[in-house]
C-alpha cells in the first residue's frame, strides 16, 4: 500500500488545483507483478501457502538492484517533471498563447460563457499536450520494469479521456473563477474558494460513479466473491460498523496493470471499499482480509474526510498566495505577456505556474499527513482482524513483503526522499511496526478497537 505520489495531475487533470481537489481518493495504492498468470484467474483468491518469517524488507540481489534503479527512475522523473511543469508554464507565457487564444474567444463571442467554452480548451490542450513528453515516460518506465501491461493505444486514450474531463471541469472552475475576479478584485481568492467547495464536494461524490468507471470496469465483490465477502462482513462485524455488501466492490484492473491495489473512495452515499482483482490473485485470503481492515480504518476513522477538509484549506492558502503573487507578476511582466490584468483571461497561466510551485512545496507537509493516515489505518487493520485471523501481525508483515516484492519498492529510500514524495511510511518501518505491535500481551487497550 506505498505508492510514490508525483507532481503530474490526478487523473491527469490540468489544472494543478485539482492536484488538490481529488487527492483523498488515492489514499492506497501498490504495484505487483506476474505477467505469467493468466487474466481469467484474477478474481481467484490464491490459498494461503507456507511462507518464511519477514524480519524486514528483503529483496533477492537480482531484484533489490531491479527495485534500486526503478526507484531512482522514478525520483528523478518527479523532479524533473515538475522542472519542465514550470517551463512549460513558461513557455506558453513568453510565446503569448494565452493572449492568442483570448482573442480568439472575444472576436468569436461577446458572451463571456461562449469565450470560456472556446479559451479553456485551447489552453488546457496546450498544456496537456506540452506536458506529455513527462507522461509518456513515467508509462514507459512502468513497462520497462514489468509494472504495467496497459497497451499504447489504451493508455492514450487514457489520457485523452482524462484530458477531456479536465477540460469539461475547467470550463465552468474557470468561468466561475473570472466571473468572481470581475465583481471582488480584491477577494476573489477567499469568493471563489467559497464557490468551488460545492464543486469539490460533488466531484469526491460522484467520482466512484462517474469518473473512476471511465478508466476501470467495476462490479459488486459478492457477484464473484460471496465467500470473501462473508469473511469480510466479520471483520466488519468486529468493528462494530455497518459497511453494507452493496458497497464493497471488484475492479477490473488486469486488463491494464500489474498494480495491487484496495482503497476508500467517495463520500456520504457514494462511500464504498474498492479490490483490485490483482490484489485478490496475488494475496492470500488472510492478507486480503488485513489489507481490506487497513482500508476500513481509512473508512471508520473519517481520513476521507479529515483529509479533504485539510487540502481545502490549503487550497484557500495557496489562492490567497496566488493572488498576491499574481499581482506581483502582472506589475512585473504583465506587459511582456500582453496580459491585460488579473481579470483577463490571459493571466491564468500565470496563476497556474503558481500554484503549481505551491503544490509542489507543499509535497512534504501533505505527505506527512498522509503517512499519519496510513500509520493509524495499520495500526487499525492489526486490531480489527486480531483474533479473526492468527497471528496478525505475521500475516501484515507478509503482505507488505509481499506488496515491496511486487511493486519493486525502494529497500532503503533516503530520509528526504521520505519525506518529500512518500505519501505511505516506507514498507521495511511498516513492516517492523507490523512484528511488534502487541498490545494485547502487554495488557494494554488497543488504540483503536476494543478487545473482546
Amino acid at each position: 500500500m506505498s505508492r510514490l505520489p508525483s507532481p503530474a495531475k490526478i487523473f491527469s487533470l490540468s489544472l494543478p488545483m485539482l492536484l488538490l481537489l481529488l487527492a483523498p481518493a488515492r489514499l492506497a495504492s501498490q504495484q505487483e507483478s506476474n505477467p505469467e498468470t493468466p487474466q481469467a484467474q484474477a478474481t481467484q483468491v490464491a490459498q494461503p501457502a507456507p511462507e518464511e518469517e519477514v524480519k524486514g524488507f528483503t529483496l533477492p540481489p537480482e531484484k533489490y538492484q531491479q527495485a534500486v534503479e526503478y526507484a531512482r527512475a522514478r525520483y528523478r522523473l518527479y523532479f524533473i517533471s515538475f522542472v519542465y511543469g514550470l517551463l512549460v508554464y513558461l513557455l506558453i507565457l513568453g510565446w503569448r498563447l494565452a493572449p492568442r487564444f483570448r482573442d480568439w474567444a472575444e472576436r468569436a463571442s461577446r458572451r463571456r460563457f461562449v469565450q470560456v467554452l472556446i479559451f479553456t480548451p485551447l489552453l488546457l490542450l496546450t498544456v496537456g499536450a506540452l506536458a506529455l513528453p513527462t507522461d509518456i515516460y513515467g508509462q514507459y518506465l512502468s513497462k520497462k520494469y514489468d509494472q504495467s501491461i496497459q497497451s499504447w493505444p489504451s493508455w492514450f486514450w487514457d489520457w485523452t479521456k482524462a484530458e477531456l474531463l479536465g477540460i469539461v471541469i475547467g470550463v465552468f472552475l474557470i468561468w466561475i473563477l473570472y466571473g468572481v475576479i470581475r465583481r471582488s478584485p480584491r477577494r476573489w481568492w477567499f469568493y471563489f474558494w467559497l464557490a468551488s467547495l460545492p464543486i469539490i464536494l460533488f466531484l469526491v461524490f460522484i467520482g466512484p460513479y462517474v469518473i473512476q468507471p471511465l478508466f476501470f470496469d467495476f462490479e459488486p465483490l459478492a457477484d464473484s466473491q460471496p465467500e470473501l465477502v462473508a469473511e469480510v462482513s466479520q471483520v466488519v462485524e468486529r468493528a462494530g460498523m455497518e459497511i453494507p455488501p452493496e458497497r464493497m466492490f471488484l475492479m477490473e484492473a488486469s486488463a491494464k496493470t500489474k498494480s495491487v491495489n484496495a482503497y476508500v473512495a467517495g463520500l456520504g452515499a457514494s462511500k464504498r471499499v474498492v479490490f483490485w482483482d490483482t490484489i485478490l490473485e496475488k494475496m492470500t485470503r488472510e492478507q486480503a482480509l488485513f489489507i481490506f481492515g487497513h482500508e476500513m480504518g481509512h473508512y471508520v476513522l473519517a481520513h476521507i474526510v479529515k483529509f479533504f477538509v485539510f487540502l481545502v484549506g490549503l487550497l484557500l492558502i495557496f489562492l490567497y498566495l496566488g493572488y498576491r503573487l499574481l499581482h506581483w507578476a502582472l506589475g512585473r511582466w504583465g506587459e511582456r505577456w500582453a496580459v491585460r490584468g488579473v481579470e483577463d483571461y490571459a493571466s491564468l497561466p500565470v496563476l497556474m505556474l503558481f500554484l503549481w510551485v505551491l503544490s509542489f512545496l507543499a509535497s512534504p507537509a501533505v505527505n506527512t499527513f498522509s503517512r499519519y493516515y496510513e500509520h493509524q489505518a495499520d495500526t487499525y487493520g492489526l486490531e480489527v482482524v486480531h483474533g479473526i485471523i492468527p497471528d496478525s501481525g505475521r500475516v501484515a508483515a507478509e503482505a507488505f513483503q509481499k506488496l515491496g516484492e511486487i511493486n519493486l519498492a525502494d529497500p532503503d529510500p533516503h530520509p528526504f526522499i521520505k519525506v518529500w514524495l512518500y505519501s505511505h511510511p516506507p514498507l521495511d518501518e511498516r513492516i517492523r511496526f507490523a512484528q511488534t505491535y502487541d498490545p494485547w500481551s502487554k495488557g494494554e487497550p488497543p488504540q483503536f478497537v476494543p478487545g473482546e
